[in-house]
């Protein structure tokens, strides 16, 4: 894996990795988007900053002891944001102690990526760069591509090229404030669409208004679970997620126009449980003529977006 890349080379396999809030992940990628080999492991979120890396560093290992190590020619990086894609930082929001980590330097640092250029996006720059090339934004010139997981990540596709902006953070939808007296968001915010539609709000939010788990531990699948068997609770908890996201959507189309909103991540495993009440806001939200009939499409790509779209971003750099 620690071959010096060719600079004619930009179709070869590329070393994945996705960070988030729950998971780091990690993967040999083709360029046709098909992952060879995939690995992920815990992320321990509130450790500091040394074990979280340690986390990444352990994905790294494990791809560079796979079958087709040799072939790689890139590396590519989604993480949680906010990103500084041209200083190779991150900083996080559900990762505390990663704060203007320096995690490009870090991981060129790693034997197997020696030599090999980096790339750093945004999660939902990935994912919008994977869900444009590949899945249910594919054929659309204007998309919003979200992730409502732990937090809600973003990536925009303009005139049909993925949109990253200066710093690769452009998209970034879950802190656009949809509350304007709702509560603290720890980017320092308040009332952003992921304190209202992250699965970590979910659970939260059903916690505080009186739901408790039937069995086991409270989670955002229980609550979903509880929402499909009619929990008043959970369903006007889902229902309050579909509408901050369906405020945030309407928000971003008034400003760029949008042909579809492509929504993946666990949350939107629940299906019609928080689609229906995304839909059903925004035919009340978007109401300029301009943002009537935006298509809302769930993600095609699953889990495996955000390493897809660091490849994709990866293979498509120029190289340096």
């Amino acid at each position: 894996m620690a071959e010096p890349p060719e600079r004619s080379a930009a179709d070869g396999l590329c070393a994945a990795v996705d960070i988030g809030g729950t998971k780091i992940a990690g993967a040999l990628v083709g360029g046709d988007g098909a992952l060879l080999l995939r690995t992920q492991r815990p992320t321990p979120a509130t450790a500091p900053a040394d074990a979280v890396l340690a986390a990444v560093t352990g994905v790294l290992d494990e791809l560079a002891v796979a079958p087709g190590r040799g072939a790689v020619r890139r590396v590519g990086i989604g993480s949680a944001g906010p990103v500084d894609a041209a200083a190779g930082t991150v900083s996080p929001v559900n990762i505390p102690d990663w704060r203007d980590f320096p995690l490009v330097d870090r991981v060129r640092r790693h034997p197997a990526v020696a030599g090999l250029p980096v790339t750093l996006v945004g999660d939902g720059v990935a994912i919008a760069a994977a869900e444009h090339r590949y899945g249910a934004a594919r054929g659309h010139a204007n998309a919003l591509c979200m992730v409502v997981s732990t937090g809600v990540g973003g990536g925009l596709v303009l005139d049909g090229v993925p949109y990253a902006g200066p710093t690769g953070n452009a998209g970034h939808i879950g802190h656009l404030s949809v509350d304007l007296d709702g509560e603290p968001c720890a980017c320092g915010g308040r009332g952003c669409v992921e304190t209202l539609a992250s699965g970590t709000a979910i659970t939260r939010r059903a916690l505080r208004a009186g739901w408790s788990p039937a069995g086991g531990a409270a989670s955002t699948a229980a609550v979903a679970a509880a929402a499909g068997a009619g929990d008043p609770v959970a369903l006007a908890v889902f229902e309050r997620a579909g509408q901050a996201l369906a405020a945030a959507v309407a928000a971003t189309a008034a400003l760029v126009e949008l042909d579809v909103v492509v929504v993946g991540g666990g949350v939107a495993r629940s299906g019609e449980l928080l689609f229906g009440p995304l839909r059903a806001a925004l035919d009340r939200y978007a109401t300029l003529p301009f943002q009537r009939g935006i298509e809302v499409a769930p993600a095609r790509l699953g889990t495996d977006a955000g390493l897809v779209g660091a490849a994709a971003a990866a293979l498509t750099a120029p190289v340096p």
